[in-house]
């Protein structure tokens, strides 16, 4: 430097100077305004250089102010209004003079503290890859791991990068309760028994230790519903509706009382007033809608040999109800949701057999045979010569009649069905044999 004074890094100080006042100095000198831009700029290039002094800072536009600080600290004259310093230099100097130490203790010791961006980058890169290889062997222990869409779906997950951006902890915990509550909803055949249908949150208690766990809007629910479209070959939804949709689609009621099966004529055994009160409404010839949530609660052991009949069009329910009939009543309500499965399931498990009824169209016929193979449901007035009957006498009356349309569907309980809708062509739904259906209802 030019002068050996004690503002002076490099100088040597005056006679009785103690070992404490250069290094103060020196360290002041350095705090002075004409070199805070330099420091700025030296310490972003130290951050991005994992702490090491490489390379070179270009400041330009310097005033006079600066210029005299910068002449002092590099001991040389500086009268342009560029300057470009080598950090290499300035880290030499600063060793060479009453600091005594290099440019990084230095700038640390002038404060704030430096941050190693680099070893942070890679310390965040190592914790991403330990995420991901550890979920990647929580999928593996799984039924998941045999299900090609499993690896899509962690795979995108990760592109997302959605999960990465949270905490350590937290995006841990998220992957961990995902690749959980869809392995629940997808067990392989040799898993723990589950129950088939979840209230949402059942399913989330059972999954995360928490019922919210899994409510709208969260990033877990948002990554298991994205889990289910994959599974189901479906988009993922854009709306509400949409979301509840999919869920339901992987046998889970978003909530369990939104959703109701139409019930008529159970008798059920049970004491309770749940029981006691479907046994009255039977007596009264009244219909009865229940929740998911009063399913959970009731006892639904019928009288032995008890037969229920199942139909799709609640317009049954209510010819049936008007007509006083005696015989137990359930209605799908077109195809059959969460609510109605779990109804069906529980009398099923208690020994009810069943007799099955819906539309003559292809999606009915895809319905009854979803009925009669998970339930061993026996048609009801659905064979081929129930079919035939029913078309000719519309078109005796003269009754306006659908066409059949869509995709031909074959009836599993009768190999002559879909040949004869076929020959006919007509579409046929429920109320076209209600006479019939009351006669068989008492």
């Amino acid at each position: 430097m030019t002068r050996p004074d004690t503002t002076d890094p490099g100088g040597t100080g005056g006679p009785g100077t103690t070992e404490q006042g250069p290094v103060a100095d020196a360290l002041a000198f350095l705090t002075r305004p004409g070199l805070t831009r330099l420091w700025t700029a030296v310490r972003a290039r130290l951050e991005r250089n994992g702490l090491q002094p490489a390379g070179t800072v270009r400041l330009q536009n310097l005033d006079a102010q600066e210029r005299e600080a910068l002449s002092l600290l590099l001991a040389k004259p500086l009268t342009a209004a560029t300057a470009t310093i080598r950090l290499t230099d300035l880290d030499g100097r600063l060793r060479a003079s009453a600091v005594g130490r290099g440019l990084a203790a230095t700038l640390a010791e002038l404060g704030p503290p430096l941050t190693d961006r680099r070893a942070v980058r890679d310390a965040a890169a190592a914790q991403r890859e330990e995420l991901w290889s550890t979920a990647e062997a929580a999928l593996a222990v799984t039924a998941l791991s045999s299900k090609p869409w499993a690896g899509r779906w962690l795979e995108e997950t990760r592109r997302a990068g959605t999960v990465a951006r949270q905490d350590r902890h937290t995006a841990a915990t998220i992957l961990t309760q995902a690749i959980r509550t869809l392995a629940t909803l997808f067990p392989g055949t040799d898993a723990e028994p589950t129950p088939a249908f979840w209230g949402r949150g059942e399913l989330a208690t059972r999954t995360t230790g928490s019922a919210h766990g899994l409510d709208d809007g969260t990033l877990l629910s948002r990554l298991v519903l994205r889990g289910i479209a994959l599974a189901s070959g479906t988009e993922f939804p854009v709306d509400a509706p949409g979301r509840r949709a999919l869920w339901r689609l992987a046998s889970v009621t978003p909530d369990e009382v939104s959703s109701t099966v139409l019930t008529y004529g159970l008798r059920p055994r049970g004491g309770t007033w749940g029981e006691r009160v479907l046994r009255e409404r039977a007596d009264h010839s009244l219909e009865t809608h229940l929740t998911l949530r009063e399913l959970r609660v009731l006892h639904l052991e019928m009288p032995a040999r008890t037969r229920v009949h199942v139909c799709e069009n609640p317009r049954v329910v209510e010819a049936a109800a008007d007509a006083g009939c005696t015989a137990a009543l359930i209605c799908t309500s077109g195809s059959a949701t969460t609510v109605v499965r779990t109804l069906l399931d529980a009398l099923a498990a208690a020994g009810s057999a069943f007799a099955y009824h819906g539309d003559f169209d292809w999606p009915g016929i895809a319905l009854a045979n979803r009925v009669v193979e998970r339930y061993g449901a026996e048609p009801w007035r659905m064979r081929a010569g129930d079919y035939e009957y029913l078309a000719t006498r519309t078109q005796v009356h003269g009754t306006p009649h659908l066409l059949l349309t869509g995709t031909r569907t074959e009836a599993g309980w009768d190999p002559e069905l879909a040949p004869a809708m076929d020959a006919l062509g007509i579409a046929l739904h429920e109320e076209a044999a209600l006479d019939l259906l009351l006669e068989d209802l008492g």
